[in-house]
């Protein structure tokens, strides 16, 4: 008798495991499968690919970012050249504008890391001739959004920058601060290019 429950538990355990197993197995194949998918980043190397070539540029800056007097704002009018470089992987992007604030040139050089599948993005000002700490991100459903940490008067501050074309001619930038954290935000500069024909 005592043999006959021991065979009948033998066959209930090795059931309960093949029904158990099997189906859990296939499940962690199925999600594993899922996973990678999720995994394999697009390549971004051709991200800036619409914004090559010569445009008009109309750029608004806000003259006193965080003093909490956002009303204040100059403009610009100038021309952008987007020259791409190392087959997409990088490109320099050239601003000359005048304003009433006087004459302004600025330069912005783009790297792609194919290994972060992300963009740094490096903005020098002639006024100083220095590079600021490059802002990191990546494009997602056609926007380009970007994040750094900056030193701003004395005090570290997030900076956002987004890139958004609105048709194949007319692009919009915006950059913004934030000093708490990243809760709110303060929209400083707005350009908008209109490509030149």
């Amino acid at each position: 008798m005592n043999k006959v429950i021991n065979h009948c538990l033998c066959i209930c355990v090795l059931c309960a495991v093949f029904f158990v197993w099997f189906p859990m197995n296939g499940f962690a194949q199925n999600n594993d499968s899922a996973m990678s998918k999720k995994l394999v980043e697009r390549d971004g190397t051709h991200d800036f690919d619409f914004e090559l070539g010569r445009w008009q540029t109309h750029l608004r800056r806000l003259a006193n970012p965080l003093s909490g007097d956002p009303g204040r704002w100059v403009e610009y009018t100038g021309t952008t050249v987007v020259t791409k470089l190392w087959e997409g992987k990088s490109n320099i992007v050239e601003l000359v504008a005048d304003g009433p604030a006087g004459h302004f040139e600025g330069l912005s050089l783009r790297l792609y890391d194919p290994q972060a599948h992300q963009w740094s993005l490096h903005f020098a000002n002639a006024k100083n001739g220095m590079m600021t700490a490059p802002t990191l991100g990546k494009f997602t459903n056609g926007i380009g959004e970007f994040y750094n940490q900056d030193d701003f008067n004395g005090k570290i501050i997030f900076v956002k920058f987004i890139i958004k074309p609105l048709d194949k001619d007319n692009i919009r930038f915006e950059q913004s601060f934030s000093n708490d954290g990243g809760k709110t935000w303060e929209l400083n500069w707005v350009a908008t290019d209109t490509r030149i024909k």
